[in-house]
């Protein structure tokens, strides 16, 4: 059976908006001009679940949204700091340590250590404000706890599994755990699997796929 690291985290821009504060808007926008594009994009951006964003993405867009929406950093210095710091790769923004000075990025240069302003290399003397990424794995870890309330039940949303029925509350299609309880897992194997479901969603599942 595969463990849980081995599953590749990604998460809907409705899921992105409540986990790193950056607005539906703001990411469409990000994406179209290319400032930031989800990893986990696929190039037909016309196609439902499209744009998805993994978690280091998420990362990235929370230290991005204290940059922009809280300690007001323009977005036109924003893009400066990319391109100032695009050797350090597409995840600068979570790997790097930033500060904020009178609106502008700041960071720790390794070649001199001394806080630098980014764009026009100029040192600094004073203290920034430091911009934390925050508990981003406690929040997606919150946001995957599901109301009591849908234990047990299936429906269907577009757009969602190919629009099949799928565990309430979560992506998990029906036709999965069926095929799991066919290879003979018994329902405690398939909760190792599926650590998110109760027994109540696994004997839903496989009694419903039975009566279809």
């Amino acid at each position: 059976m595969s463990t849980g690291a081995n599953i590749v985290m990604a998460f809907t821009e409705e899921q992105t908006e409540k986990l790193t504060g950056v607005s539906f808007r703001q990411l469409r926008s990000w994406d179209r001009t290319g400032f930031f594009a989800p990893s986990l994009a696929n190039e037909d951006r016309s196609l439902p679940l499209s744009r998805l964003y993994s978690f280091r993405d998420l990362v990235c867009l929370k230290v991005l949204n204290a940059l922009r929406n809280e300690a007001n950093v323009s977005l036109q210095h924003l893009r400066s700091v990319k391109e100032r710091l695009a050797h350090l790769g597409d995840d600068m923004w979570a790997k790097t340590t930033l500060f904020v000075l009178n609106k502008k990025v700041v960071f720790e240069n390794p070649e001199t250590n001394s806080k630098e302003e980014v764009v026009s290399g100029q040192g600094v003397l004073q203290i920034p404000l430091q911009v934390v990424t925050g508990d981003m794995k406690r929040a997606v870890d919150d946001m995957k706890k599901r109301d009591i309330a849908l234990s047990g039940k299936i429906e269907r949303i577009k757009g969602i599994a190919g629009n099949r029925p799928v565990i309430a509350g979560t992506r998990i299609p029906v036709s999965t755990i069926k095929a799991f309880a066919d290879e003979g897992f018994s329902v405690e194997q398939i909760m190792e699997e599926y650590p998110t479901l109760t027994s109540d969603d696994i004997r839903a599942a496989i009694e419903f796929s039975e009566a279809a």
